[in-house]
């Protein structure tokens, strides 16, 4: 184990901001229904509860998609697959037009955005949703998934956008005769 010689700091919002870092976290998109529907890249997807089966993420609430989150009844998480990372730099971007060409995408279930070929999509009723300093903490029950049976998450990490160690495209591999 690798022990540090530097003495403890007090923990401020720039302190914990550079720890967090260190943390590795599944990168994800969530879309809510409006005029127009929102879409924002998070990493603070989590599950929470098994029974019943509850996620969480959380949203700034000076964020241009708070207004809409606030009001939907359904939104959709989407982790995103190691190949998407210009979709996470799209949806984390503001002032563009996140659902433009060639971002891709359908209405799903309850006119919630599902966004295409990601490794998986939850559709999820939002049950709570709780302020917590400049956040909200939403708290969502998933009723519809879908996920992919091959592919890499992709992960942010040190502020850059990462994969697995070992990860490879996948190999098609001929069936033996």
């Amino acid at each position: 184990m690798t022990q540090s010689t530097d003495a403890p700091i007090d923990a401020d919002s720039d302190t914990l901001r550079t720890l967090l870092r260190h943390q590795a976290s599944t990168v994800t998109v969530v879309t809510a229904p409006g005029s127009p529907a929102v879409g924002f890249t998070a990493t603070s997807f989590t599950s929470v509860s098994l029974a019943p089966p509850i996620v969480s993420f959380c949203l700034n609430l000076g964020s241009s998609s708070w207004p809409a989150v606030a009001r939907a009844r359904h939104v959709a998480v989407h982790l995103l697959a190691h190949h998407q990372q210009e979709l996470a730099r799209t949806f984390a971007t503001s002032g563009v037009d996140r659902f433009a060409t060639p971002t891709r995408w359908r209405a799903g279930p309850e006119g919630v955005p599902i966004l295409d070929d990601t490794l998986a999509w939850l559709l999820c009723r939002v049950v709570d949703r709780v302020t917590v300093g400049d956040h909200a903490v939403v708290l969502a029950e998933p009723e519809v998934l879908r996920h992919a049976d091959v592919g890499s998450p992709l992960l942010y990490h040190r502020g850059r956008y990462a994969g697995l160690a070992g990860d490879q495209p996948a190999v098609s591999r001929r069936p033996a005769a």
